[in-house]
C-alpha cells in the first residue's frame, strides 16, 4: 500500500505540474517529519520558486488547489504547510494495510523476473574468519535478503580465491612441514589446524637462509605454473588445503547465519580456459601494449585511471584480476545483474575491472558494487591471519552468546525458578539475542563509515541495540498468544489516537524501506526502520491497552495493529538475519 500510495502522490504532484506547463524532472517526494500527520510530503515548491516568481510557501498553496485528489488511488486530500505538500491517505490505505499485515508474509514485493548474483564475503581460505572481515558476510548476506525480500532473484555467491602466490605458499607449506613442528591448534576445527602451516610457511620465508628461501621459492613457483598449465594434479594438491580451511570457515559463517547458494573456484576459470580466452581478447585490443619487461597491460587513461592495468606477467602466468575478469563475464553470462559486497580500498580495482569489461565489450551497467569501511579493534591494531593477528569470528560469538545468556537468565530468573523455561530455550534465546546483536550492530550502520569493533556496544541491551527491537517482537507474540478467542479484525476506525496512528503508519512503511533499500542497496535502512517501529509500538503499548480495551470492536482493531507489527518486525528482522525470538 505504501509503494501504491507514494505512486499516486507522484502522479498527483506531475498531473498538477504539467496542467501549469511546469517541469516535473524533480517532484521532491519524502517522508515528512515524525510530528507531522502526513504520510508523504513534497518540497516541489522550494525547487520551483525560481521558476514560478513567488515565495515556496506560496507556490505550495498554489499546487495544492492543483492536486485533484479523486482521481488518484488511495489519495484522501493534500494540504500546504508553509512549503511543503502534504498528502494524507484514504481510510482504506490503512484497512488495507492492517489486512496485509495480518500475512506472515507482509512486506515481500512481487516478483521482478530479475536474476542477481551477489558476491559477497570471498575472503581468501586462508584461516579462520576473524572479525576485520566480519562485515563482508554480514553486509552480503542482508543485501541477498533484501534484493530476495524485494522480488528479485537472487543467488548468493563465495568466490573462492584457490590459485595464485596465497595458495602455491599454502599448499607447499602443508606439503612441507611436520605438525610436530606447529604450535597446538587454538580450536579444534579445520581452518585452525590449517592456518598453522600457512603462519609458519609464511614465517620460513622470511626467516630462512636465502639459499632455503630460494628452493622454497622454486617449489612454489612449480605449483602457480602447475595450475596455470591445467594440471590436474596441482589443482587436487590445492584443493586438500582449500576445502579443508573452506569447510571450517564455512562452520563459523554458517553459526554467524551466512547462508550461500553456491561456492564459484577461481581456478574453474583456469580449467575451463576462459582465462586464456580473456589474455587473448585484451592482447588484440587497441588498449593492450607490452613493459619493458614482456609483462602484458592495458592503458586506461580514456577511463581517468592512471595506473596500468597487468593482465599477464613477463613470464605468462596470470593475475586475480585477469581471472577475475573471466568470473565476470561468467556472471553476465548466467545473470541479469552482478553485485559485488567489496571493502572501501577496491575502489580503484572495481573502476579497472569496469574499464577492462568494457575493452572485452561487455555491458557494465549490470555490474554494482557495494562498498564497505573496515571493522577496526579499538586503538586500530592490524588483523592479519598471516601473521595470527585480530579477533576471530568464533571468539566474538562465544562471548556474545555467553553474555546474551547472562543477560536472559537475570531477566528471566522468576520464569527459570517456576520450570517455565527449559535449558534448550535458554540456549535459543540466549543464542537468537547474542548472534542477533552481533549482526544488528554491524549491519546497521551505512556501509561506508568505518567501525571500530567494541564488545560492550556490541552486546548493548539497551535501545537501539538487537535486542531491543527482539523484545518488541517477543511482546507481540506475547500479547497475541493471551488473546486466546479474541480475533484481529483489520479494522481502523476504532484507532483513533496518535500513538495507534502513528505505530500503523510506520508498519505501512516496511514495504516501501524494502524497496528503497534493495534499489540502493543500503540494509542498514531495514535497521533503522526497525528501531523506528520499535519506538512506535513502545508508546502504542504504553498508551493503548489491548486485552483490556475499553470495547471489544477496539481490542480487535487493537489486536490487528499487534498482529501487524509483529509480521512487520520479524520480516524486517529475517532481511536483516537477525532472528526474532517469541519469548525473551
Amino acid at each position: 500500500m505504501f509503494r501504491a500510495f507514494r505512486a499516486s502522490v507522484a502522479e498527483a504532484i506531475d498531473a498538477a505540474l504539467a496542467d501549469r506547463g511546469l517541469p516535473t524532472d524533480d517532484l521532491g517526494v519524502e517522508e515528512p517529519p515524525a510530528d507531522v500527520d502526513a504520510v508523504l510530503a513534497s518540497s516541489v515548491a522550494f525547487r520551483l520558486a525560481d521558476t514560478v516568481g513567488a515565495p515556496p510557501p506560496q507556490v505550495a498553496d498554489e499546487l495544492a488547489g492543483e492536486v485533484d485528489a479523486d482521481a488518484h488511488a488511495y489519495l484522501d486530500r493534500v494540504e500546504p504547510a508553509g512549503p511543503y505538500l502534504n498528502f494524507f491517505p484514504e481510510e482504506a490505505y490503512f484497512r488495507e494495510t492492517l489486512e496485509a499485515g495480518l500475512q506472515a508474509d507482509y512486506g515481500r514485493l512481487p516478483d521482478r523476473d530479475t536474476s542477481v548474483a551477489v558476491e559477497h564475503t570471498s575472503a581468501n581460505p586462508t584461516g579462520p574468519v576473524h572479525v576485520g572481515r566480519a562485515r563482508n558476510p554480514i553486509i552480503g548476506d542482508a543485501l541477498c535478503r533484501v534484493l530476495d525480500f524485494a522480488g528479485y532473484d537472487v543467488d548468493a555467491h563465495y568466490y573462492v580465491n584457490d590459485a595464485g602466490r596465497q595458495m602455491a605458499v599454502f599448499t607447499w607449506a602443508y606439503e612441507t612441514f611436520d605438525e610436530a613442528d606447529l604450535p597446538e591448534p587454538e580450536r579444534n576445527k579445520s581452518d585452525y589446524e590449517l592456518v598453522r602451516y600457512y603462519r609458519k610457511g609464511n614465517a620460513y620465508l622470511e626467516e630462512a637462509d636465502p639459499e632455503d628461501v630460494e628452493a622454497a621459492e622454486a617449489e612454489i613457483a612449480a605449483i602457480i605454473r602447475g595450475m596455470e598449465e591445467g594440471d590436474e594434479a596441482t589443482f587436487e594438491r590445492v584443493a586438500t588445503v582449500v576445502e579443508a580451511v573452506l569447510a571450517g570457515m564455512r562452520t563459523t559463517l554458517d553459526r554467524l547465519g551466512v547462508e550461500f547458494d553456491g561456492f564459484v573456484e577461481e581456478t574453474q576459470f583456469m580449467r575451463d580456459r576462459s582465462t586464456d580466452d580473456v589474455v587473448e581478447r585484451l592482447k588484440d585490443s587497441a588498449y593492450a601494449d607490452r613493459t619493458d619487461d614482456g609483462a602484458w597491460q592495458l592503458d586506461m587513461a580514456e577511463w581517468d585511471i592512471d595506473t596500468d592495468f597487468v593482465f599477464l606477467r613477463s613470464d605468462g602466468t596470470t593475475l586475480y584480476t585477469t581471472r577475475d575478469l573471466a568470473h565476470h563475464e561468467w556472471k553476465f553470462d548466467h545473470y541479469d545483474r552482478a553485485v559485488t559486497v567489496l571493502g572501501e580500498g577496491q575502489r580503484l580495482h572495481a573502476r579497472q575491472l569496469h574499464a577492462a569489461l568494457e575493452i572485452l565489450g561487455n555491458d557494465t551497467d549490470r555490474l554494482e558494487e557495494l562498498f564497505y569501511g573496515w571493522v577496526q579493534l579499538p586503538g586500530g591494531e592490524d588483523m592479519s591471519t598471516r601473521k595470527g593477528t585480530g579477533v576471530d569470528m568464533d571468539d566474538l560469538l562465544e562471548e556474545a552468546v555467553g553474555r546474551a545468556r547472562e543477560e536472559v537468565e537475570a531477566r528471566l530468573d522468576d520464569r527459570l525458578r517456576n520450570d517455565e523455561l527449559s535449558a534448550d530455550d535458554v540456549d535459543r534465546i540466549a543464542r537468537q539475542v547474542g548472534v542477533g546483536a552481533v549482526r544488528y550492530d554491524i549491519v546497521s550502520t551505512q556501509p561506508t563509515k568505518g567501525i571500530t569493533f567494541e564488545w560492550d556496544r556490541a552486546l548493548d541491551f539497551e535501545a537501539q541495540s538487537a535486542p531491543y527491537v527482539q523484545y518488541v517482537h517477543a511482546r507481540c507474540c506475547g500479547i497475541l498468544a493471551e488473546a486466546e478467542d479474541v480475533e484481529p479484525t483489520p479494522d481502523p476506525a476504532p484507532l483513533a489516537t496518535d500513538a495507534e496512528r502513528d505505530l500503523l503508519r510506520t508498519v505501512a512503511r516496511l514495504t516501501g524501506v524494502i524497496d528503497d533499500a534493495a534499489a540502493d542497496l543500503e540494509p542498514h535502512r531495514v535497521a533503522t526502520y526497525t528501531r523506528e517501529l520499535g519506538d512506535r509500538f513502545n508508546t502504542f503499548y504504553r498508551e493503548c491497552p489491548v486485552l483490556t480495551a475499553a470495547d471489544r470492536e477496539k481490542t480487535e482493531a487493537r489486536l490487528a495493529l499487534v498482529a501487524a507489527s509483529r509480521h512487520a518486525m520479524a520480516n524486517a528482522l529475517d532481511v536483516l538475519g537477525v532472528e526474532a525470538p517469541e519469548s525473551m
